[in-house]
């Protein structure tokens, strides 16, 4: 399918659409679409539902404006819709402090049902940053994930790059060092 019509970045800014991703089955509906259109069908086998569901959180996504039919055939008589992101990536708003972050979630339960006898790149780093610093790190980041996007094959198997750089909350630390 060519994404070149698509919008780079979808920006979550409703809360119908901010429900839409908070949950799991269908962040993992739109993950398996993140690459290429898939039916109702197809989506089921992959994320593991029975078609019902599949079809009931992928209408819901589709309200909410995060997917959307990319094409039609008829087969046997019944229309079968082939679905794709509405947008390269979606943005979601700031949770503000103490909020949930639903991508960190999402992703940890990614990462808790990956398999755990496959390779796996984890690590945590404890950084003290000028504001400069943090600032590089956070663009460099970046770059690298836009440049490994780019390179992604919808051939071969998924792989999720995850990464949060923040700044702690100091109920714990002091600038001078703990407590």
């Amino acid at each position: 399918m060519p994404t070149d019509d698509l919008p780079e970045t979808f920006h979550v800014t409703t809360d119908e659409q901010l429900r839409a991703v908070s949950s799991l089955t269908r962040h993992r509906i739109m993950a398996v679409l993140r690459f290429e259109p898939a039916t109702i069908t197809q989506i089921a086998e992959r994320v593991g539902l029975a078609k019902g569901s599949s079809s009931y959180h992928v209408r819901l996504l589709e309200r909410a404006g995060l997917v959307k039919v990319v094409r039609t055939r008829k087969v046997r008589g019944v229309t079968e819709r082939y679905y794709a992101m509405a947008a390269g990536s979606i943005a979601l708003p700031d949770p503000g402090e103490g909020g949930p972050d639903v991508l960190m979630r999402h992703a940890v339960a990614d990462l808790e049902a990956s398999q755990a006898d496959g390779e796996r790149h984890v690590r945590m780093a404890h950084l003290r940053l000028t504001d400069e610093q943090f600032a590089q790190l956070g663009a460099r980041l970046q770059a690298l994930a836009d440049e490994y996007r780019k390179l992604s094959d919808p051939s071969l198997p998924d792989s999720s790059l995850v990464f949060a750089l923040f700044h702690p909350a100091q109920g714990e630390q002091t600038k001078g060092g703990t407590k």
